[in-house]
């Protein structure tokens, strides 16, 4: 430990030196009594580190000297590519590593260059929960990560969606964050295909010593793509019929599934006594309950043809509305 935060304080001096005693502190996450310490000690091993006195001084590196130690190791390569994902990193346990990388890449960089990291952060964030809904951690999640990083077997107990739980071998091949909520992808030993699983649910995940062998034909991003459409294929289980004005038609598509109102528009047809580019459609919808609450937002643009249950929720909807709001409109 000491040996990496002595490295760290090296490649923060060869980057913003002059640094004080209280900024390498923070930066370090120790004390001012240790940083004067570790001063002490790089000066013994040839590092030519010099404390300036007084208001305005802190520590430096004399002469332009520079630091050879810039070799990125895996992990730290790997945290580089996901290090505009900061909370993501720190929840799979990989903060340190993207931290350690950051310093590595700027220690490298001509003096041109030494803004760029800055200014890619200023002008590029990744937010990935959802609104309304406080983000939680899943508290194995870095267990499964080490298990995805190493590609080692990963043997959990998984609750599924009744409560029931269940023991699984599996081969992680990767993690997703969607919406706040984490991902794994993996197969399980000795079956074919891959599977998805939520991260939350697993109650116990312990890599293992042995390693799996990776399809090196398996890509996440592609693999994530089919699942998230097969998943939003299967929640569209049924039917209903519009009667669409052009308002209507043109709105539809921002208030339920935006796939499955592309295909309704695409084979609508001409409404029957249309003047005015009405067009009757069949949507996919995920329930009648669902839909119910969807096309409410649509007012008079979208009249619910059928099936009739639905259509006579929306007769006692405006029958109500038309009582509320009065012949006049106006307030009692």
């Amino acid at each position: 430990m000491r040996a990496a935060r002595l490295i760290q304080m090296v490649l923060l001096l060869q980057n913003r030196s002059p640094m004080t005693a209280a900024e390498l502190a923070a930066e370090l996450e120790v004390s001012e009594r240790t940083v004067a310490r570790d001063a002490v000690a790089l000066s013994a091993a040839g590092v030519p580190v010099y404390a300036d006195r007084g208001r305005a001084g802190g520590y430096r590196l004399v002469g332009g000297y520079r630091t050879r130690l810039t070799g990125l190791g895996r992990s730290e390569v790997e945290a580089l590519f996901l290090s505009g994902v900061p909370g993501a990193l720190r929840e799979m346990g990989l903060g340190d590593a993207a931290s350690a990388a950051r310093l590595k890449v700027r220690a490298a960089l001509t003096p041109a260059l030494a803004d760029a990291g800055d200014g890619a952060a200023r002008r590029f964030h990744l937010d990935a929960p959802a609104w309304w809904r406080p983000p939680a951690t899943p508290a194995l999640l870095p267990s499964v990560a080490e298990a995805v990083w190493d590609d080692r077997v990963l043997a959990v107990v998984y609750r599924r969606r009744g409560g029931a739980e269940v023991e699984r071998e599996l081969e992680p091949y990767g993690l997703v964050l969607k919406a706040g909520v984490w991902y794994l992808a993996a197969r399980p030993v000795g079956a074919d295909g891959h599977r998805v699983y939520r991260v939350d649910r697993f109650t116990a995940a312990r890599p293992q010593e042995h390693r799996f062998t990776r399809d090196t034909a398996f890509e996440l991003p592609a693999f994530w793509e089919r699942q998230a459409a097969e998943f939003a294929r299967s929640l569209l289980r049924d039917r209903v019929e519009l009667r669409l004005t052009p308002a209507g038609q043109a709105r539809l598509r921002h208030v339920v599934d935006a796939e499955a109102a592309e295909r309704a528009l695409a084979a609508a047809v001409p409404a029957d006594g249309a003047a005015g580019g009405e067009v009757r459609v069949t949507l996919a919808v995920e329930s009648q309950d669902v839909a119910f609450e969807q096309l409410l937002v649509l007012g008079a643009e979208a009249e619910v043809v059928g099936p009739p249950g639905l259509r006579a929720r929306f007769v006692a909807q405006a029958g109500r509305l038309a009582a509320l709001y009065g012949a006049d409109g106006a307030a009692g």
